[in-house]
């Protein structure tokens, strides 16, 4: 025998609580909606049926009741029956033209959420069709009634009664329930009063027409304030037909957090979703926060967030394009303002611009980056330098080379800052003459000018001093004249030379049968080594050059070492420390002892 499944209501509300919507809160929401589709399916057949959503709250009504009336179609009996008496079946709405596209209730259990905040809820209605008032008392326990109305409507429309549980008065008082119904219904299309105070406005923000582009602006700002706390920087109209999108999006006047979710505000045909709204934008577009109202996006069970599909995929992207057009129109009609957005949101751009040709022009053109020359943007770098663009890809091996290289002529980028290098190595789809390519140290070291031979010939007794001191650090020492003549010292590490010292140190502490599959990586016949460029010009050096001792030529030489170290930031080795308090206090040492024979 084919038995028919048992439902406990009660299970379920604890559900709807728990599980599926975030509040109680959600139940006057449920309420409005229920409203403004009665509303609506009234109005299919009379356009001139009023349109009201009046709430009293028990400061009204004075027996702790909250009461929602509408003015919209009405039940009969038999609609009771089969719409509030059976949970979730959609056939049945169809046939009774309650799920039609324009309706906001589209999953049949908004009447559920009244058991969030009450055991029971009485519903008085009369039907725009004809018949008298019904009543219908639902408990949360899943029973209810049908009874002759106690009350008789002299018009068409619902009434729903709720008297909230012990707990839960506080949802249904009359600052609590004008707040959430100015949060949730602010924008509906139809006036809904609470206490007899409206809290509807008569238009969209953003669809409103005012006299002047700038009392529009200043309007929006003061929107933008009122719900998001900040006055933007700039606003940006928002339109889609193909989900129904209409809105604006305001920019952050301050830098934001590229990994902090950014929420909008998203209203489903002027009913409010939910305050933050993730995924309605690219991941990109962090500065901007939106509010927009939909027709066609379909929302979750909860109508708290958005259903992930192909509608919303392509509402997302047309979205991203058109805070992209923004931003190119902004280029050419007002440059400063984009250097100002620029100095604020450019993590932003850039990350734009790795995926976005003309991004990546307003990048180049625009945006300013470090370089040995200053702050220039990458088409000045170019207009100076070459087509052949130079860069680092950290921002410690910059202030290693930056110096140098300038002395030298040569530009060089610091690549090291978020999105950066991949935007340098995209630059060529701008201009295919453009070269773009990672300054390796050894070539730096390839064009310091050589000393002349006779003067290296008379420093051979100190760079074999020095090479001696070195040679314990695995670390070569090389004479050259360079500019600026204040750096004494260069410490140039190539990446090969990098890599393969990196093998090595992991061979010496590892087991023999990883250091023997090391060593088939390690292919070089003699291992090279970093270079300590000694640089003729300082005057520094041309003094050690003159010391006899040779225990203090040591010295100085491992203290010109750790300091190459220490202005290219490169990592100490526990060798390296050892030798910086070692020669620090050998020459401390050396000059108490001069001072002391001295005196």
């Amino acid at each position: 025998m084919e038995q028919v499944f048992q439902v406990d209501l009660r299970g379920i509300v604890d559900l709807l609580s728990h599980h599926l919507y975030g509040s109680p809160r959600v139940y006057l929401r449920e309420l409005l909606q229920n409203a403004v589709d009665a509303i609506t399916a009234r109005r299919a057949v009379d356009a001139q049926a009023p349109a009201r959503v009046r709430i009293e709250t028990p400061e009204r009504t004075g027996d702790g009741s909250i009461r929602v009336h509408d003015s919209g179609i009405g039940l009969t009996e038999a609609e009771v029956h089969a719409l509030l008496a059976t949970i979730g079946r959609s056939g049945k709405r169809d046939d009774l033209g309650f799920a039609r596209h324009e309706f906001l209730g589209q999953f049949g259990i908004g009447l559920l959420s009244c058991f969030l905040v009450a055991d029971q809820a009485r519903v008085i209605t009369r039907s725009a069709r004809g018949g008298g008032t019904v009543e219908w008392i639902g408990s949360a326990d899943g029973s209810y009634r049908v009874v002759a109305a106690a009350e008789q409507r002299a018009e068409p429309g619902t009434t729903v009664i709720l008297v909230p549980r012990q707990g839960m008065e506080h949802w249904v008082t009359g600052g609590t329930v004008t707040e959430l119904a100015t949060l949730f219904g602010g924008m509906l299309p139809v006036e809904a009063l609470v206490n007899g105070r409206i809290v509807t406005r008569p238009e969209l923000p953003w669809r409103t027409r005012y006299s002047t582009h700038d009392d529009r602006e200043a309007a929006l700002s003061a929107y933008a304030e009122e719900i998001f706390g900040y006055t933007p920087f700039a606003t940006i109209d928002l339109a889609w037909a193909e989900s129904g999108v209409t809105g604006v999006a305001f920019v952050l006047p301050h830098a934001a957090n590229p990994a902090a979710k950014a929420g909008h505000r998203v209203y489903l045909k002027r009913m409010l979703i939910a305050e933050s709204v993730t995924g309605l934008l690219p991941e990109w577009a962090f500065f901007v926060r939106c509010v927009i109202d939909t027709t066609e996006l379909r929302p979750t069970a909860s109508r708290e967030a958005l259903y992930e599909n192909d509608l919303l995929e392509a509402t997302r992207d047309a979205l991203g394009t058109r805070i992209r057009d923004w931003l190119v129109e902004l280029s050419t009609s007002d440059p400063a303002g984009l250097a100002e957005f620029l100095n604020v949101h450019q993590l932003g751009v850039k990350a734009l611009a790795l995926h976005d040709d003309e991004m990546l022009r307003l990048v180049d053109r625009w945006l300013p980056v470090e370089t040995n020359a200053g702050r220039l943007p990458l088409a000045e770098f170019r207009r100076r330098f070459g087509t052949s663009v130079r860069y680092t890809p950290s921002v410690e091996e910059f202030r290693q080379l930056s110096a140098v290289s300038s002395a030298q002529g040569l530009g060089l980028v610091n690549g090291g800052y978020s999105y950066l290098t991949g935007i340098l190595e995209r630059l060529p789809v701008l201009d295919r003459d453009i070269r773009v390519e990672r300054l390796d140290p050894s070539e730096l070291a390839m064009r310091l000018d050589l000393v002349d031979p006779a003067t290296e010939l008379a420093l051979r007794p100190l760079l074999t001093t020095a090479q001696r001191a070195l040679d314990r650090l695995d670390c070569e020492v090389v004479l050259r004249s360079f500019e600026p003549a204040s750096l004494a010292a260069l410490y140039l590490l190539d990446r090969e030379t990098q890599h393969r010292a990196e093998l090595r140190s992991t061979r010496a502490i590892t087991d023999e049968l990883w250091a023997d599959v090391l060593s088939a990586f390690d292919t070089a016949s003699e291992p090279d080594r970093p270079q300590l460029v000694l640089n003729h010009r300082n005057p520094l050096v041309r003094k050690i050059s003159g010391i006899a001792e040779p225990r203090l030529a040591t010295m100085a030489i491992e203290a010109l070492y750790i300091q190459a170290l220490l202005l290219g930031q490169h990592p100490l080795r526990p060798v390296d420390t050892a030798l910086l308090n070692r020669s620090f206090a050998g020459l401390l040492d050396w000059a108490v002892h001069d001072s002391e024979g001295t005196l």
